[in-house]
């Protein structure tokens, strides 16, 4: 018994060693003095103190969580992240280290608890992913833990397999060709969604991707709203600004940015600089539309009787909610 206050002292007084994660500065961000992702497998799986070029801005009492391979910052309100963010490289995509787990899982991480299997069970919805699955092959940690529901929301069948996994497919082009992207996707959560059956867990009826390419002469950036339902129009007819999801999501993607250059990329959507070689629209390939290099404001109403504020590349000038030709 003599021996316990010498144990609390030695518990409490003498240091302990703690571990440190390294974060390399990638090249075409180094001039601008931001700190990005590691591209190796990350070691940390608690909250992160510290902010990323790919993480949104998010409070101080908002905790981010980082997984193996993306990270994320959980809305228990609608029961789904309100965004999962990471950075996809050419290196990961060419890697087939680990195979579809299909075990889907509430995550650990989140204290107050995810949804569940039964959530979705009957509910006609698919359990869809915010990363892909096929984005995590390098990884058997990253694969599987991409099934846990902090990364998944209620999706359409036909939009999960349609036009969702068109756009995931060209964004694996971008990172491929570009060596990595930036990435941060989500649904679009608002207090009047319905919920999934007997669930607390919210139906999108909007989901947002943005990305980011750092590896040319400047940096672009290019957003992307879609409708969670059967969308058989071409993905070109789903671009937005990046500010243009900030509208709509309330969020602030890459502030971490010099203001000129965030204003820049969130502002302006370079449509030739990204290449579009891999659109393919099976569900109906007779109704894909010609490139525009140019955004123009959304001329169609919405039921506010105000303009809408949306940006659309469509030759007929309206948003793929307003009639998108």
């Amino acid at each position: 018994m003599k021996l316990l206050p010498l144990l609390w002292v030695l518990l409490f007084v003498m240091p302990f060693p703690t571990m440190s994660m390294a974060h390399p500065w990638s090249d075409p961000l180094t001039s601008l003095g931001i700190l990005v992702s590691d591209t190796q497998p990350k070691k940390q799986f608690v909250p992160l103190s510290e902010k990323r070029v790919e993480h949104p801005w998010s409070k101080s009492n908002e905790p981010i969580i980082q997984r193996f391979g993306f990270s994320y910052l959980y809305n228990e309100t609608h029961e789904q992240s309100s965004w999962v963010a990471y950075e996809l490289t050419k290196k990961e995509l060419q890697s087939s280290l680990a195979i579809r787990s299909n075990k889907f899982l509430s995550d650990p991480l989140v204290f107050t608890g995810t949804a569940i299997a039964a959530d979705y069970a009957e509910s006609g919805y698919d359990r869809g992913h915010l990363a892909p699955a096929a984005d995590m092959r390098w990884s058997p940690i990253a694969m599987s833990e991409s099934f846990y529901f902090s990364n998944i929301s209620p999706q359409i069948p036909a939009f999960n397999r349609g036009i969702w996994k068109q756009l995931e497919d060209l964004v694996r082009n971008w990172a491929m060709e570009n060596e990595s992207v930036f990435i941060v996707t989500g649904p679009v959560l608002t207090p009047d969604l319905h919920k999934l059956p007997n669930s607390r867990v919210s139906i999108p009826e909007l989901f947002f991707k943005v990305v980011l390419d750092t590896n040319s002469s400047h940096l672009n950036g290019i957003g992307f709203l879609l409708a969670n339902k059967n969308n058989d129009s071409s993905l070109t007819s789903y671009i937005v600004t990046i500010d243009s999801v900030q509208k709509i999501t309330g969020l602030d993607f890459f502030y971490l940015l010099p203001d000129s250059v965030e204003k820049q990329i969130e502002s302006l959507v370079c449509i030739p600089c990204w290449s579009w070689n891999g659109i393919s629209n099976k569900t109906n390939s007779s109704k894909q539309k010609p490139l525009n290099s140019t955004l123009v404001q959304c001329g169609g109403i919405t039921k506010s009787g105000k303009r809408c504020s949306r940006t659309t590349s469509c030759p007929n000038g309206r948003c793929f909610q307003h009639g998108c030709k």
